[in-house]
């Protein structure tokens, strides 16, 4: 048994019912569930839904579906919790740009003078050379990324890149996956040419001749053929992304097509 209750939403454009449906048995009883109807009576089950329907006629930033009220403190508590959240990327929040790999971070020892900046004419600026420089890492950090993993959203582990022939390692350790970390945190870190450690006694003793600037690997080169390969396996990417996306939305057109015949037909 569920008991309904209709009444008039006003925080909608005029027309628009709320739907109360309180279950009377079983063991959800007492629970209850929201919808809302359209003035064309249409039925809808969920915020988002209503969301795309109304497109921007209406802002439903602050709209609370279960009460039908706007919310003002809920949309600012909202948005105070996704500035300080750092899962807030997967909750619809800005994305993180910082794409800084551990590096031990040590408290300096040497005067650090401050810089007051003002547009008065008659003040000195001094430029800190001190923070302007890049600071030193730690000799081969790269392998602290060994043993890390990704996995998806099932946690299934993915299957880590293959690496070209043609990049091998340099130093302790010289594994592919630690490898493959010192290349991609050298493309991130770095605005110089990856050309990989081009003087040969960097393999004889690399804890004095490694070039810290460039990753644990032997001098390479790319070749024509390499960079038509890496072109083709884009192209075919973003083929598989437009059937994904076209697929995504003829599905929510079905979606749409029956929500619509329900309500016409309740």
């Amino acid at each position: 048994m569920m008991e309904k209750k209709r009444s008039d939403c006003p925080a909608l454009p005029p027309g628009w019912k709320k739907e109360e449906v309180i279950r009377k048995s079983g063991l959800s009883a007492g629970k209850s569930d929201v919808y809302y109807y359209s003035p064309s009576g249409k039925k809808f089950r969920s915020k988002p839904q209503l969301s795309r329907y109304l497109g921007n006629k209406v802002d439903l930033g602050c709209f609370d579906f279960r009460t039908g009220k706007m919310m003002p403190g809920k949309l600012q508590k909202s948005k105070q919790r996704l500035r300080h959240d750092p899962l807030s990327l997967a909750k619809g929040g800005k994305p993180d740009l910082n794409t800084a790999l551990p590096i031990r971070q040590t408290a300096s020892i040497f005067k650090q003078p401050v810089t007051k900046v003002t547009s008065h004419p008659g003040n000195k600026v001094k430029a800190d050379l001190q923070r302007a420089s890049e600071q030193p890492r730690q000799l081969f950090w790269e392998r602290r990324l060994k043993g890390l993993q990704s996995s998806d959203v099932t946690e299934e582990v993915l299957r880590t890149m293959d690496l070209p022939i043609g990049l091998q390692g340099v130093g302790p350790d010289s594994s592919g996956d630690t490898l493959l970390s010192a290349i991609a945190s050298a493309l991130h870190m770095s605005s110089t040419p990856i050309t990989g450690q081009t003087a040969a006694a960097a393999e004889k003793n690399p804890a004095i001749w490694l070039n810290t600037s460039q990753p644990l690997c032997r001098a390479f080169t790319v070749t024509d053929e390499q960079i038509r390969e890496q072109e083709l396996k884009v192209h075919q990417a973003r083929r598989s992304l437009e059937d994904a996306l076209m697929a995504d939305g003829l599905a929510r057109a079905a979606e749409n097509t029956r929500e619509q015949l329900e309500g016409e037909t309740a």
